[in-house]
C-alpha cells in the first residue's frame, strides 16, 4: 500500500464520520453558541464565562461576560474539563464523590481540577464525544440553564 492509498483510506473514514472535528469547532459557529449562551445569562441577568472546549482539552473559545465575576473564567474551563474527563455532565459528578461513595476525595488527587456541580455538559454527536461546553459565574441552576442553551445550540449548528 502506497502513501496515496493510505491518504485516501484516511480521507473515506474521515468523511464517514461526518468531517473532520475541526469543522464542529467552526469558529463563526463557535459564535453563535457563544450568542446563545449570553442571550440566556441576560435573560436571567447574570454575567458568566463560557468555555467550548474539544475532546483533547483545548479550549476552542471562551468568553467572559464584562459583568461577570473573576472566578467563572477559572471554573468554566474547569467545567468543561472535568465533563470531558468523567464522560458525563458535572451534576453527575458530586454523587460520586462524597464521603462512602466509590470515587470519594477524586477532586483532592486531581488537585482541585475536577469540578463537581452543575454547569457542564460533554458535547455528544453520534454517540461520540467531541468535546464539552462549561459555564460559570450564575447560581448553579443558572450556570446548567445557560450551558443547557449553549449545547443545544451547538448541537444544532453541528447538523
Amino acid at each position: 500500500m502506497n502513501e496515496e492509498q493510505l491518504s485516501q483510506i484516511i480521507r473515506d473514514v474521515i468523511a464517514k464520520q461526518g468531517g473532520t472535528t475541526m469543522n464542529l469547532f467552526d469558529r463563526h459557529k463557535m459564535e453563535k453558541v457563544i450568542d446563545a449562551a449570553v442571550a440566556r445569562a441576560d435573560e436571567l441577568k447574570v454575567g458568566v464565562t463560557i468555555c467550548i472546549m474539544d475532546q483533547a482539552t483545548v479550549p476552542q473559545m471562551l468568553y467572559h461576560m464584562p459583568n461577570a465575576n473573576l472566578v467563572s473564567s477559572t471554573l468554566a474551563p474547569k467545567k468543561a474539563w472535568s465533563a470531558i474527563a468523567m464522560k458525563e455532565p458535572t451534576k453527575e459528578i458530586s454523587k460520586d464523590i462524597q464521603p462512602g461513595a466509590p470515587l470519594y476525595q477524586m477532586e483532592t488527587m486531581l488537585d482541585g481540577k475536577l469540578v463537581s456541580f452543575p454547569g457542564g455538559i460533554p458535547l455528544v454527536i453520534n454517540g461520540t464525544a467531541i468535546g464539552a461546553i462549561g459555564v460559570s459565574g450564575g447560581l448553579i441552576e443558572e450556570d446548567q440553564s445557560i450551558c443547557e442553551a449553549a449545547v443545544a445550540a451547538f448541537l444544532k449548528e453541528s447538523k
